[in-house]
């Protein structure tokens, strides 16, 4: 529910206001849908929601009141990015127009909007060229989101794919090469993380799903000297793109 209550600041509801969403270009997270609603209007934005590839429930009448917040849903209720997602291949882009090598930051399973809104700001901070998340499991681009990232969203691009290890498997192919936070990789300092690279994290509790783990190149650790087990995810982020950072500045191959 904690990404559903954050997303209540983009929220739209009603079969026009919807509609108008989709045909206006509005980018859409989810679309909720009630269950056995299926007259024309409703099948006309479920063929937008088709469209543009939108997350798409069904519920019941009663999931529905409670995503409400004015209870004149008409049966649909949408949740707005409130910022537009950008391409992966627009990220490549910005790169070559700086003449470096592309530096991205992928996460898996963050579904917490203030890591995502941290990571963005550290992304922009570090130089990164874009952060890339996944359709399912994944904070979107809600209005928390953008405050926690401090105005970065303004210029850090973030894309959402459908398939996180396919768009590993689509970078590798244009040169990129992967490492992976994981508390058991190699530590940090002992890696090469200079060259095109992105930088894969996942959430504090279940880390990277092991798909995306094992399409990675590298496992990188980060030392730990406390009594407790892990770093929070942005915190994590951070550490290991400014550990890139510094290799871009001084390794010596």
């Amino acid at each position: 529910m904690r990404e559903e209550k954050e997303m209540n600041e983009n929220i739209i509801e009603g079969r026009n206001a919807v509609l108008e969403a989709f045909r206006a270009g509005r980018p859409i997270d989810k679309l909720f849908v009630l269950d056995g609603c299926g007259d024309g209007p409703v099948r006309t934005i479920l063929r937008e929601a088709k469209k543009h590839d939108v997350i798409l429930q069904f519920v019941s009448k009663e999931r529905l009141l409670q995503l409400s917040e004015t209870g004149k849903h008409q049966g649909v209720v949408a949740f707005a990015a409130a910022y537009a997602y950008s391409e992966v291949e627009d990220m490549l882009a910005l790169a070559k127009e700086r003449g470096e090598d592309p530096f991205l930051i992928l996460l898996d399973n963050i579904e917490d909007p203030h890591n995502l809104g941290a990571v963005i700001r550290t992304a922009n901070l570090a130089g990164a060229h874009g952060v890339i998340i996944p359709k399912r499991r994944a904070a979107g681009l809600t209005a928390t989101v953008a405050k926690t990232s401090a105005g970065a969203l303004n210029y850090t691009p973030v894309a959402k794919v459908t398939n996180l290890k396919k768009t590993m498997d689509d970078l590798k192919a244009k040169g990129l090469w992967f490492v992976c936070a994981d508390m058991g990789g190699e530590q940090m300092y002992r890696l090469n993380l200079t060259g095109p690279i992105g930088l894969v994290v996942g959430s504090e509790g279940e880390g990277v799903s092991r798909l995306v783990k094992e399409n990675c190149d590298f496992t990188a650790g980060i030392p730990m000297k406390g009594e407790i087990g892990s770093l929070n995810a942005s915190v994590a982020a951070g550490v290991l793109a400014y550990e890139i950072v510094r290799q871009r500045l001084f390794w010596k191959p």
